[in-house]
């Protein structure tokens, strides 16, 4: 190695490897944190713009072949961390310490929103990232049941609310704050308060993601949070059918006018796999989300299966991406929350 490379030369190589999502090079990115040379080996260092990149492997194998390239290098060791990057800041971000707000919506009620949420959510702090979910669906409160913590009740310091911690995810909801089994009957302006002290009492500390479970529909919660806090984007869930996904374009305008991104749509209960003959079927027929996704000219994510696992994790309050995370439910979750935060990555880079 002393005979010819540099540390200078490696870095000329890197800037060949481009993220395979942004399109420039690890250099340009600031992504090289490091390269140490003993003898014939080179260690790079790469810092990740998200501890759950779906492309890491490419970009390993990218970095291994052009620094194996420099003459003198006889071996190369490649050294992943991760620092999620965050939408620039608004003056006044009432949650500065959050990288990214992420709404997940649906056009109308019994697509799974919530389930795709809490298990999105989990599935990117199996990855290592801190993450929080803000259930913000007033009247129907259903993140306390999915993630085994109905009945806890929030801690305070310094005059603010302390998140519900499970599993390593932060959680509030106004189930925590009311008895079980009362109802929630508020106007509008009610409504609008609680969700800024959501946001603005409650000590959600450093977080990558903070995912905020909307109730179904453009009312309301919608409009309150829309105009609360600067989103990093919004996802929408549906079912394949028709009823389900002629609402997903009533969603989708609504965040246009509000000027929040739409991060993609993602189609729940697209099929059933039989556990005795392993046929797929197509319950509720198939495709509506993805050809809904090309109208609008927004990212499809993925689909989900209908699988019994989902309903059991919620009923027991163990997310499915831990309770069976071999499940093709959750197989499928782990790798819609690497592409979703791929996408928010690939946004965030292009806005700096």
């Amino acid at each position: 190695m002393s005979d010819g490379a540099t540390r200078e030369q490696i870095l000329s190589a890197l800037k060949s490897v481009l993220d395979p999502e942004i399109g420039k090079d690890l250099v340009t990115l600031n992504m090289v944190k490091n390269v140490a040379i003993d003898g014939g080996k080179a260690t790079v260092a790469v810092e990740l713009t998200t501890p759950a990149c779906p492309l890491k492997s490419r970009i390993e194998s990218d970095v291994r072949d052009a620094v194996a390239a420099v003459p003198g290098v006889e071996q190369v060791q490649v050294d992943f961390s991760a620092q999620v990057r965050g939408a620039p800041a608004a003056p006044e971000n009432l949650i500065p310490g959050v990288r990214n707000t992420i709404a997940v919506a649906s056009g109308k009620g019994g697509v799974g929103k919530s389930t795709v949420a809490v298990n999105l959510a989990m599935a990117l702090v199996e990855e290592g990232a801190s993450v929080g979910l803000l259930d913000c669906d007033i009247y129907g409160p259903s993140v306390p049941l999915l993630t085994g913590t109905s009945g806890l009740q929030p801690m305070a310091a310094e005059n603010k609310f302390l998140p519900v911690i499970r599993h390593g995810l932060s959680l509030m909801s106004i189930g925590y704050l009311v008895p079980p089994g009362e109802a929630v009957v508020w106007r509008g302006p009610l409504i609008h308060k609680a969700i800024q002290q959501f946001i603005g009492d409650v000590n959600w500390g450093e977080l990558d993601y903070l995912f905020i479970d909307l109730p179904p529909g453009t009312g309301d919660a919608q409009l309150s949070l829309t105009s609360t806090i600067p989103l990093t984007g919004a996802i929408m869930v549906t079912t394949p059918q028709n009823v389900a996904v002629i609402d997903v374009r009533k969603g989708a305008d609504m965040f246009r006018k509000v000027e929040v991104p739409l991060l993609g749509i993602i189609e729940n209960m697209s099929y059933f796999i039989c556990p005795n003959c392993k046929e797929k079927h197509e319950i509720f027929a198939r495709g509506g989300g993805r050809r809904m996704a090309e109208e609008l000219g927004v990212p499809f994510l993925g689909e989900l299966p209908l699988e019994g696992v989902v309903r059991e994790g919620g009923d027991n309050g163990i997310p499915a991406v831990l309770s069976h995370q071999d499940a093709p439910s959750s197989l499928a979750f782990r790798a819609l929350a690497r592409s979703l935060a791929g996408r928010i990555s690939q946004r965030n880079l292009s806005e700096e």
